[in-house]
């Protein structure tokens, strides 16, 4: 039974390698057989700028600055986003006041608002995350109303014979939901964080790739969209694992 638990999970982690590997090469092939192809940066090369990269330091210093602004502007959209897309779902009047407003800025593209961002926070951090933010909030809210919304009104009603709070109702119905938009949305502020960082020019793996392209240094610019995808996935399968937590594994298993 260890023996083919240790074989799925050796299979889960192995089996994405190799095949992003092959497209990697398959990829490669196929660009050098295009005009100015010759550019392409091989597997190999690629992989000596990793290493370069991670040992002179340059690698884990942008990572960490791309990670700290995603998690600040995730942080600060989710703390705000789902408590309002509760309140959206369970009270009619501020779901028809407030609605349009946020369907409105989901709407808009995240990255309309750059000459602002940059007018009201000038350069650094402060624009990275107000985008980063911007991007993720609408959805956020979106998604936990659709879940409030979603809640059969039977839960309610025997909530009311305990003496059991609508909060207390709630919040246990709607978090298989909240975590999938929670994970859908992740992935949108590393869409987002790359190209508020390529405009604010201040570190991060967006300024990364954008000073790499710059300078002709293709390898370095595929080593940052490598780091950019990495930590996509490892932020997904974080919240994949808080999600099969006792209080919400309920939802996985209807």
């Amino acid at each position: 039974m260890q023996n083919s638990s240790l074989t799925a999970r050796l299979r889960a982690v192995v089996l994405p390698v190799v095949t992003a590997g092959a497209l990697y090469f398959l990829l490669a092939a196929l660009t050098r057989r295009l005009p100015g192809g010759e550019t392409f940066p091989t597997p190999l090369e690629v992989g000596k700028t990793f290493m370069r990269s991670l040992s002179s330091g340059e690698l884990p210093k942008e990572t960490w600055t791309s990670l700290w602004r995603v998690v600040v502007a995730y942080g600060l959209a989710a703390f705000l986003g789902l408590p309002l897309g509760v309140a959206l779902g369970r009270v009619a009047p501020l779901r028809e006041a407030l609605l349009p407003v946020v369907n409105f800025l989901r709407a808009v593209s995240p990255l309309s608002w750059i000459p602002f961002a940059i007018l009201w926070f000038g350069l650094g951090n402060p624009p990275v995350i107000f985008l980063v933010f911007g991007a993720t909030f609408p959805p956020l809210v979106l998604g936990t109303m659709a879940a409030t919304l979603a809640v059969p009104q039977i839960y309610f009603r025997v909530g009311r014979d305990y003496g059991l709070s609508v909060f207390a109702i709630t919040l246990p119905a709607i978090l298989p939901q909240v975590f999938t938009t929670l994970r859908v949305t992740a992935g949108l502020a590393w869409v987002v964080i790359v190209a508020a960082e390529m405009v604010s020019r201040e570190g991060g793996l967006g300024f990364l790739i954008h000073d790499a392209r710059n300078g002709q240094m293709l390898d370095l610019a595929i080593v940052g969209i490598i780091a950019i995808g990495t930590l996509g996935i490892l932020t997904d399968r974080l919240l994949g694992l808080l999600g099969r937590l006792p209080a919400v594994r309920w939802g996985y298993e209807r």
